[in-house]
């Protein structure tokens, strides 16, 4: 119960400070138009939900592989501080700079943005991130900057993403 409280609390934060990261409609943002199934060059993938009932996805960021857990209640992706690193993302203290309240008090995330991100064949590239301490996010989040780029719905038990 603790973890979820946990998560929910980011999730709600996240989605107070997504505004700030994500682009204006009238800023020339590229948009992916929603495949439909019938699409010859649309890309499909199937997630089938882990038995803690949440949907896991492994993926690639930059080139690097990394595992994420599917939230459409989160804004933005957000990475453990580790994981950030182990992609070769390392925030400066100072780069810390949008303030996140979690069950243990405040905590400060550092804004960023993924050049590419890949889940099996969907690619989404310049995606809105955070990167928070380790402490404070138990897995990383594949949030609505990257979700709401591809197409996604729930069918027969199975989350469905397409591009």
């Amino acid at each position: 119960m603790q973890h979820f409280l946990f998560f929910a609390i980011i999730v709600l934060a996240l989605a107070a400070m997504a505004p700030r990261f994500l682009p204006h409609p009238d800023a020339g943002a590229i948009v992916i138009a929603n495949a439909t199934p019938e699409a010859a060059n649309s890309r499909t993938i199937a997630v089938s939900r882990g038995q803690n009932g949440h949907f896991s996805v492994d993926g690639m960021v930059d080139g690097r592989r990394i595992g994420f857990l599917v939230d459409t209640g989160a804004s933005v992706i957000a990475l453990r501080e580790g994981d950030a690193a182990r992609l070769g993302v390392h925030p400066a203290r100072r780069d810390y700079t949008a303030r996140i309240s979690t069950a243990n008090g405040a905590i400060l995330a550092a804004p960023i943005e993924l050049n590419r991100v890949e889940i099996g064949d969907l690619i989404v590239r310049n995606v809105a991130a955070v990167v928070l301490p380790d402490e404070a996010l138990a897995q990383n989040l594949l949030g609505m900057s990257f979700l709401s780029r591809v197409h996604w719905s729930y069918q027969g038990g199975k989350l469905v993403l397409e591009q």
